[in-house]
């Protein structure tokens, strides 16, 4: 299956003044269509800026990014207008960016179809029936709780039947209980209208709830966590790390991020050794009287005429 969303070697610097912050630093990316997937990290990690860039609100510096054929690198003004109300759909966190006050919730869902001169109001009230609001189509905002309003932001979202679904931090302000059932309205609005739904959170346990999420560390993938079997229509939501494999992700130059817990318990600085064994590649952390910061040279010295050790 082809990808929906690639990025390649992606890379974005931000300017301030003299200064230069290089969020993304070569980050590559796969998903695919109809995942509902989610992409994790600390604070400053370059997820906001990946989501950013895959919305079309930023453009990349370096590298390209590639959603449903629109280089996002490539875009005229009216070309990311487009890209905009009909490639992607955009779920905020702070549920005042998503809707409109005084709108019913029907209405909200008409505002974009609006915007773009297809105005559906058959369509407006499916999607609200798709995300368990059926019965809130002529409430306003203040009327339905936290859930019921991020569920309304995800009809608003599909209005313009977008092939991708980006969510930030999408269940960061509710409670457990209105959080699954956001997560749950994801799962199904992907099997009902094959939308690709990309989440960013820096909640793991939510993360555990989708078929796949990517951990980004210093503006790189470093690790992908990947469910062993899709969950099934209907299927109860919730955290369980034997449910999911976890692989260390090689970008394309080959490299990868070792995780920092890891690092810490075996006591590896800025070198190992990579042997080859019984067709498995294995890291190796070099032999006590070898310190890990000698350099190349030194070390050298130090092993000629030497084996090496396990």
């Amino acid at each position: 299956m082809e990808p929906i969303i690639t990025c390649d070697n992606l890379v974005k610097i931000y300017r301030i003044a003299d200064l230069e912050v290089m969020a993304l630093q070569g980050l590559d990316l796969k998903i695919y269509p109809q995942e509902v997937m989610a992409i994790i990290g600390a604070s400053g990690s370059g997820k906001s800026t990946l989501l950013n860039i895959l919305g079309g609100l930023d453009e990349p510096t370096a590298g390209s990014a590639v959603v449903a054929g629109w280089n996002l690198g490539r875009l005229t003004r009216s070309q990311r207008l487009v890209y905009m109300r009909e490639i992607v759909g955009f779920v905020w966190q702070n549920v005042a960016r998503n809707l409109v006050p005084y709108l019913t919730a029907e209405e909200n869902v008409l505002v974009p179809m609006i915007l773009n001169g297809k105005t559906d109001r058959a369509w407006a009230r499916e999607l609200l029936e798709a995300v368990g609001l059926g019965h809130r189509i002529h409430h306003r905002p203040l009327e339905m709780s936290g859930g019921e309003q991020q569920r309304v932001a995800i009809a608003i979202a599909l209005a313009n039947r977008p092939k991708v679904l980006l969510a930030d931090e999408p269940t960061g302000a509710l409670d457990t209980r209105s959080s699954r059932q956001v997560l749950e309205v994801f799962h199904h609005v992907s099997r009902a209208y094959g939308v690709t739904v990309v989440i960013v959170t820096h909640d793991r346990n939510m993360a555990y709830a989708v078929d796949r999420f990517i951990e980004i560390r210093d503006g790189k993938t470093s690790v992908e966590t990947v469910r062993r079997r899709p969950l099934s229509e209907g299927e109860h939501i919730e955290k369980d790390e034997e449910s999911h494999d976890e692989y260390v992700v090689l970008d394309s130059a080959g490299r990868l991020q070792i995780p920092p817990e890891y690092r810490e318990a075996l006591g590896i600085g800025n070198r190992l050794r990579v042997e080859v064994e019984d067709g498995k590649i294995v890291l190796k952390v070099p032999e006590a009287g070898q310190s890990q910061e000698d350099s190349p040279e030194e070390a050298g010295e130090q092993q000629d005429g030497q084996g090496f050790a396990g």
